[in-house]
């Protein structure tokens, strides 16, 4: 039996005439593929194979079955960090039968809701969430309703949802006593919005560090996001200072930002690392192949992205369960930008 394209989605019982099977055989292949006999197995696949048929999503929750998806809401999913985060996560559940839908709230509690209450509708198993802001109330009450929720790069403080998360104020110190240990004192650190929790982290680490050594200037430089752009933005206006008035080291918010820097810096003829140093955080895949390999913060991006597709996955598995937390420790990657 041959369909054309203007007939309309193919269904089970197209797959049933082709296969010359019962609809209900086809069901349960589909929902329940252990009542099917290897041969009717065979021809039902091969009738499905050939129509192209899709089982419907919706038709698939009516029955009670799991969805097979899970969500994820990344502040910026374009950011290669988080796109890393993804690409673990996407491993660890794909190993389980199950399929991830990326989203990017942009730091907007309103585009996170937004995320949130789509994942809901379609009813997915399970949702990753990287926090736009403070606010974890609406997400501990999806969690008390039954949705399966893990955050990523953020703690509950109240301990009512599980997190993967970094020692961010390590981090920080560790960016900043670096550069203090090669004997720069005059800091800048580049720290882009106002608000970004993890960012916030660094620079009270940064401000620690700072606080332990004698005649250090500490400057904290403000943008409107902590991307490349930005970051080219800061070096130039940096460059365009009298000398003797600019830093000697910068700690950037994230590898992004500290990338754009060193780019603003040595399009204007000034040095990295001799003139200033710039250090900055996450160690993405572009930091050791940047034109100054950049040294940085590592953060174990396939590390936290396993770590909270298996939280993901427990919590899916035990609706319920006591949240965990699970804390990792940063480390400093010294290449030739400091």
């Amino acid at each position: 039996m041959n369909r054309h394209s203007d007939e309309g989605p193919v269904t089970i019982y197209d797959v049933a005439r082709h296969a010359d099977v019962s609809v209900a055989s086809v069901s349960n292949f589909l929902n329940w593929p252990d009542r099917v006999s290897v041969t009717m197995k065979r021809r039902i696949g091969e009738a499905v194979d050939t129509l192209g048929f899709v089982p419907s999503l919706a038709a698939r929750q009516l029955r009670g079955r799991p969805s097979g998806i899970v969500g994820a809401s990344f502040v910026n999913a374009s950011n290669p960090y988080f796109g890393g985060i993804a690409t673990a996560v996407e491993k660890v559940v794909a190993d389980n039968g199950l399929t991830v839908v990326v989203g990017s709230s942009h730091e907007s509690a309103e585009q996170q809701k937004r995320l949130l209450d789509l994942f809901e509708q379609l009813r997915f198993d399970g949702v990753v969430v990287s926090p736009s802001d403070d606010d974890l109330e609406p997400l501990r009450r999806r969690r008390d309703q039954g949705t399966a929720i893990v955050l990523v790069d953020h703690e509950d403080p109240e301990h009512r949802l599980s997190s993967v998360s970094l020692d961010h104020r390590e981090g920080g110190r560790l960016a900043a006593q670096h550069v203090l240990d090669a004997g720069r004192r005059r800091l800048l650190f580049a720290a882009g919005p106002e608000g970004v929790r993890q960012v916030e982290r660094r620079l009270d680490g940064a401000r620690h560090a700072v606080r332990q050594t004698s005649g250090v200037d500490l400057q904290i430089v403000r943008t409107p996001d902590l991307d490349l752009a930005d970051g080219t933005d800061v070096g130039r206006r940096i460059a365009a200072q009298p000398p003797a008035e600019r830093p000697d080291a910068v700690v950037a918010g994230n590898d992004l930002h500290a990338i754009g820097i060193v780019a603003g810096l040595t399009g204007a003829g000034i040095r990295v690392p001799e003139d200033i140093a710039v250090v900055g955080y996450d160690d993405i895949p572009f930091a050791a192949v940047a034109a100054v390999p950049l040294t940085t913060v590592h953060q174990p991006i396939a590390e936290i992205g396993t770590a909270a597709a298996r939280l993901l996955l427990d919590e899916i598995a035990q609706p319920g369960r006591a949240p965990r937390d699970v804390v990792l420790a940063p480390e400093l990657v010294v290449r030739a930008s400091a």
